[in-house]
């Protein structure tokens, strides 16, 4: 059975960098599957009244940050289209709307529908953190958010952040498809961070990982001073991994987001592509 993808590539007020095209591309063609793109472009409600019409021209601003908006995302549609036809990856279209403050929603609503959704990441790009968070959280689907500004080589080395939890082990299990196209698989745990269910864990998924067929090896890291996000990526990219692996922690109250401390960090500072489930 193929796998299906979807990128979500946010357009306002913002649009993600021009890397997410060629990543999501890559990615797809990585995992043979086929590849969505959907673009969602800003809906603006129009809440003036007389005297706001009258001084402003609020409705005709709203139709230029709209009509804005529609030219980012097919610019975004046109560059995707030539990257997945560079990389031989079937490729469709479409086009969603919403309200600035519910764009992240529509595309968790629109990833349901998808095995893998993925995202584009930026420093500072709030309609991209907005994007990743509800995919993460509300889409029951893994989320692969991809760096902005480096190219996605390889996807090989498949680093796992593992601490034994619900949600980690339910990033492992969505991300068979990459396991399994993996040539290495180390098992990182961190030791120094919180207490652990024993101590034997990395070795006890690396084992069951192996008796499948897979490459896989346990290691142990410590924090230290640093933040956990910050630890796990500095130790991935140190060890040549192309991909990590992880539990999304955080829940959403009212719409603002409490995160735990290794999903924090690795938002605040991506680095390399991380396969998020929650």
């Amino acid at each position: 059975m193929q796998l299906l993808a979807s990128v979500f590539l946010p357009t306002y007020p913002d649009p993600p960098s021009s890397k997410v095209t060629s990543n999501a591309a890559a990615v797809a063609r990585h995992l043979h599957a086929m590849l969505n793109a959907a673009v969602i472009n800003v809906d603006i409600p129009d809440v003036s009244n007389a005297l706001s019409r009258f001084l402003l021209d609020l409705p005709a601003k709203i139709r230029e940050v709209e009509a804005a908006s529609r030219s980012r995302g097919q610019a975004l549609l046109d560059a995707l289209a030539a990257d997945a036809a560079r990389c031989g990856v079937p490729l469709t279209r479409q086009e969603l709307k919403a309200e600035p403050a519910l764009m992240g929603e529509s595309a968790a609503m629109e990833g349901r529908y998808f095995d893998l959704c993925l995202v584009g990441w930026t420093q500072g790009n709030e309609a991209a953190r907005m994007t990743a968070e509800e995919l993460v959280f509300s889409s029951g689907r893994p989320t692969l958010i991809l760096p902005g500004h480096e190219d996605v080589i390889a996807l090989d080395h498949v680093v796992i952040a593992w601490d034994g939890s619900r949600v980690a082990a339910r990033a492992v299990a969505d991300a068979r498809p990459f396991l399994e196209l993996a040539s290495a698989i180390s098992v990182v745990t961190v030791t120094d961070e919180k207490l652990l269910p024993r101590e034997d864990i990395g070795d006890r998924l690396a084992h069951g990982l192996a008796a499948r067929g897979l490459k896989a090896k346990a290691e142990s890291i410590h924090a230290g001073d640093n933040e956990i996000g910050a630890a796990l990526q500095e130790h991935a990219i140190r060890i040549n991994g192309g991909l990590l692996v992880m539990g999304g922690w955080g829940h959403s109250r009212l719409r603002d987001f409490v995160l735990g401390g290794a999903t924090e960090g690795i938002l605040s500072d991506l680095r390399l592509p991380v396969l998020m489930s929650h």
